[in-house]
């Protein structure tokens, strides 16, 4: 049984090393072909730029200080929005849970948020709570709550009936019955959904830039666009991205440890 559980590893071990290689291959293919492409200027290296030409002009701003600001100003509202809408969403689908007539009253309004382009609310919260940080995270928090009330709440309405049934025959009340089956049952959905919401959060973020920021990773796309620089845009977009992968990774490696205890339980 060891020596099956080690060829079981090592071929494990092979097939993360060899779809690791191709991902890098990919990566090493598509970039080099995009910089032969405009240097040989079979596209317009106007509007698509290439890679060398993209990472000297974000090395230039990192070593002159002027990308830490935005890259600063983004990450700290996606991480304000990220962290509001996910706190938010999980209130109100416990609330939802623990009023069904609430819950049915809510049901339709929720439907159509949730169908609505929350980014054309925008220019609503501009007006309302000025063009800065407070309108900014007010888009990303309409982007994140919604989806996280419905896809927490629908994972409360779906715990086994079984277990509830067994629990209120003990005599628990409804709060027991949240805390000791609901809250333990949805566990691994709602750390899932933190996943959903740094994309989002994101989303909401650099939309709300577009809209009213002075500062920030969409501020720069918004600014090279005006100025016909379409190096800072890819540039801004590289960083975004590089940013964004590490934040999901971060909540990757959150979901996994705190999953595995929770099965462990």
């Amino acid at each position: 049984m060891d020596g099956l559980y080690g060829r079981y590893k090592a071929k494990t071990r092979q097939i993360r090393g060899l779809a690791a290689l191709t991902q890098l291959a990919i990566l090493v293919l598509s970039l080099g072909l995009w910089e032969i492409a405009g240097r040989s200027k079979w596209i317009d290296p106007l509007l698509f730029s290439y890679p060398s030409k993209i990472m000297e002009l974000i090395y230039s701003m990192a070593s002159d200080g002027s990308l830490w600001p935005h890259v600063g100003a983004t990450v700290g509202e996606t991480i304000a929005g990220f962290l509001l809408g996910t706190l938010f969403g999980t209130a109100l689908a416990a609330l939802l849970w623990w009023f069904p007539f609430v819950s049915r009253v809510l049901d339709p309004y929720l439907v159509v948020l949730n169908s609505m382009p929350k980014v054309a609310l925008g220019p609503i919260f501009i007006v309302a709570l000025g063009p800065g940080l407070l309108s900014i995270v007010a888009i990303t928090l309409m982007v994140t709550v919604i989806i996280t009330t419905i896809n927490i709440y629908n994972r409360f309405r779906e715990i086994d009936s079984g277990y509830i049934k067994v629990v209120r025959l003990f005599g628990a009340s409804r709060a027991q019955l949240f805390r000791m089956v609901i809250l333990p049952g949805s566990f691994p959905v709602m750390i899932a959904t933190l996943k959903v919401n740094v994309g989002l959060a994101w989303i909401g973020v650099i939309v709300g830039e577009f809209l009213v920021a002075k500062i920030g990773l969409g501020y720069q796309i918004i600014y090279g666009f005006q100025v016909f620089n379409f190096t800072l845009v890819l540039s801004s977009l590289v960083v975004i991205g590089v940013v964004a992968t590490i934040m999901y990774q971060l909540v990757a490696a959150l979901e996994r440890r705190l999953t595995e205890g929770w099965r462990e339980r």
